[in-house]
């Protein structure tokens, strides 16, 4: 309708603004929700495979240890064997390694299994719905919405809903501006949005797929699917490396033997 009240006709440009409106608008929905369920992967992946080092990856790293000054007394009782020589390297080589990635979990208490609430998903959703750095043209706002989004996403692992309602209230105070006047600027800007999201969507469904592939993904299904059937395949895989320790102490104890001897 114009000033006056009557209807008046829609240009072409007006009809192909408004279809675009609504495919932008579905495209955020529907990247608002992959977002969530990409970094609710990312978190519980993280959150299994720190338990998995807390439970497994200590005890690999014992054992490795062990292995490693096995390896080394080898090599210095032949030291003109370059085999020796060689395993000895690269036993401590793997050593250093478990015990790098274990070093920072061998304190740390178990925390509660990740179980986001409906309000906290919601929350998410709406934030990056609005914030979502891919949809803007300017390099400034962009950046600053990689950054908000970075917060966003720790505030959500943590399950911070206190912050994320902030964020959410601060970003809708803050007027989307757009590129240029007219129809035609709009729908310039319009079509760049799309084509930004439809990339978006097409990156995180590569992440997505990517960690689902990963093997700490693969371990994490195994398990889940043995706890569904009564069984804690943590403790078994546990359990077999406790058996490996005590064989590895059991062998350097009767080299020291042998040498005292």
């Amino acid at each position: 309708m114009n000033e006056f009240g009557i209807e008046t006709k829609r240009t072409p440009e007006d009809r192909e603004v408004a279809a675009k409106k609504l495919e932008l608008a579905r495209l955020e929905a529907e990247l608002a929700e992959r977002e969530l369920d990409l970094i609710t992967l990312e978190v519980e992946l993280n959150e299994f495979e720190q338990l998995y080092l807390r439970r497994v990856g200590v005890l690999y790293a014992e054992l490795d240890e062990l292995n490693a000054r096995i390896a080394e007394a080898n090599a210095k009782a032949s030291p003109n064997d370059e085999y020796a020589q060689n395993a000895a390297s690269e036993a401590r080589a793997q050593a250093d390694k478990t015990a790098r990635e274990t070093e920072s979990v061998k304190d740390v208490e178990a925390q509660e299994k990740f179980k986001p609430s409906d309000s906290l998903k919601k929350l998410y959703r709406e934030l990056a719905r609005l914030l979502h750095p891919d949809l803007v043209l300017d390099q400034k706002e962009k950046s600053r919405r990689h950054e908000l989004m970075a917060k966003a996403n720790k505030a959500y692992a943590e399950g911070d809903e206190d912050l994320l309602l902030r964020m959410l209230a601060a970003q809708q105070n803050n007027a989307d501006e757009i590129i240029g006047d007219g129809i035609g600027a709009e729908l310039i800007r319009l079509i760049r949005q799309i084509a930004r999201a439809e990339d978006r969507l097409r990156e995180i469904d590569r992440k997505f797929s990517s960690l689902k592939e990963s093997d700490i993904s693969r371990l994490k299904q195994e398990v889940d699917e043995a706890e569904t059937n009564g069984r804690d395949l943590l403790s078994e895989l546990a359990a077999k490396v406790e058996e490996r320790i005590v064989g590895a102490r059991q062998r350097i104890n009767q080299s020291r033997a042998k040498n005292d001897g």
